[in-house]
């Protein structure tokens, strides 16, 4: 019990039940989503919500029952109700982050771009901070400033109507009656599941990526806890479920048997170590790189290293530098000049670096 995080949640309600009702066709805000996945992250022992509750009358009995203390921020002649509840809610959470050390966690449920400076604060004071917003009424600011940022429709028992379904889901057209023999219509329509393929794809590109900079920069293992902090980091609102994967391990077992990364044993049960492949993928584009530039060149001659990217994936379209974890494709090119499969040099008169074969 002594390892668990200790969460403080924190709900500018107001907010939260204006954006859901905006934005999911009236439908009232339902907090057991947010509560089940706070539940998976750490125990909750402090949860309050700020609102001039006379507006919400069903919701205060449905928070109620989920054990949230309400806090009345009644609306008073020639005063702001919304900045009084801002600022209340403020207060509290830094007067909780000095009184209660054992609290690791803060989760601030808005969409609001005020509470960035809250958020910062938080953070300076060594408190992990989770935000929880409505997708389409969330400022920009604010996720970015969190250490994880949950959009609500997202969430697991969240019902989204059909107008704000997710990229990538299916949604399903609306057929006539009509006899038919064999069921033609796809579940997903050919242009979605090109989509979903392309933002797996642009995924595999940003885990190759971060492990090699983790590589790079640590002398330590790259584990896959600490890949995933990392990834959060990059985005707050980074989700595997997005990518329709149940779990982290799901997400990196696919990509490793597409050769993205490796996966070996780690230090915990669960935990296993990841890194990029030293073979296969890679020696193969290392090989694709020396027969291009050899074909190109010619007797004697060299080729440019501006374009020949290009004559690559004319070779073979599916190459990229980044999902063998390059940041750019002279980085790749010159891991292929230092594994001596070609020669590269930097040419004044050209103005661009020249590759040779390797002799």
């Amino acid at each position: 019990m002594d390892q668990e995080d200790r969460i403080a949640l924190f709900l500018d309600y107001e907010n939260l039940a204006l954006g859901v009702r905006d934005h999911h066709g009236g439908r009232p805000f339902d907090f057991r989503p947010i509560a089940d996945a706070l539940a998976e992250r750490g125990r909750v022992v402090v949860r309050r919500a700020y609102a001039d509750w006379s507006y919400f009358d069903e919701d205060r009995r449905m928070l109620t029952r989920s054990h949230v203390e309400l806090i009345e921020i009644p609306q008073r002649m020639g005063a702001t109700r919304k900045n009084a509840a801002d600022i209340k809610m403020a207060v509290d959470a830094v007067e909780l982050a000095f009184e209660r050390d054992y609290i690791s966690t803060f989760v601030i449920c808005t969409g609001d771009s005020d509470f960035t400076p809250l958020v910062h604060k938080l953070r300076e004071l060594n408190k992990r901070v989770i935000g929880v917003g409505v997708e389409k009424s969330t400022s920009a600011l604010l996720p970015p400033a969190c250490d994880e940022f949950l959009y609500y429709d997202r969430l697991e028992g969240v019902e989204v109507p059909p107008p704000a379904a997710r990229r990538g889901r299916a949604a399903r057209p609306a057929v006539p009656e009509a006899p038919s023999e064999v069921e033609t219509q796809p579940e997903v329509p050919p242009a979605e599941e090109e989509e979903a393929a392309r933002d797996v794809d642009r995924l595999a590109v940003l885990v190759a990526q971060t492990v090699a900079g983790l590589q790079g920069s640590s002398s330590g293992e790259v584990t896959a806890s600490g890949l995933k902090r990392t990834l959060l980091r990059k985005d707050p609102t980074f989700s595997e479920s997005d990518y329709g994967f149940r779990t982290f391990g799901e997400l990196l077992r696919h990509l490793a048997e597409h050769n993205v990364v490796e996966l070996g044993e780690g230090p915990a049960k669960g935990d296993p170590e990841v890194s990029l492949p030293e073979r296969g993928d890679r020696e193969a584009a290392f090989e694709l790189l020396g027969s291009v530039v050899a074909e190109l060149a010619g007797d004697g001659g060299a080729v440019a290293l501006s374009g020949l990217k290009n004559q690559l994936r004319r070779a073979r379209p599916d190459f990229s530098e980044k999902k063998l974890g390059y940041r750019s494709f002279l980085q790749f090119v010159k891991a292929a000049a230092t594994s001596g499969v070609v020669d590269l040099r930097w040419d004044p008169d050209a103005d661009d670096y020249l590759l040779t074969p390797a002799r």
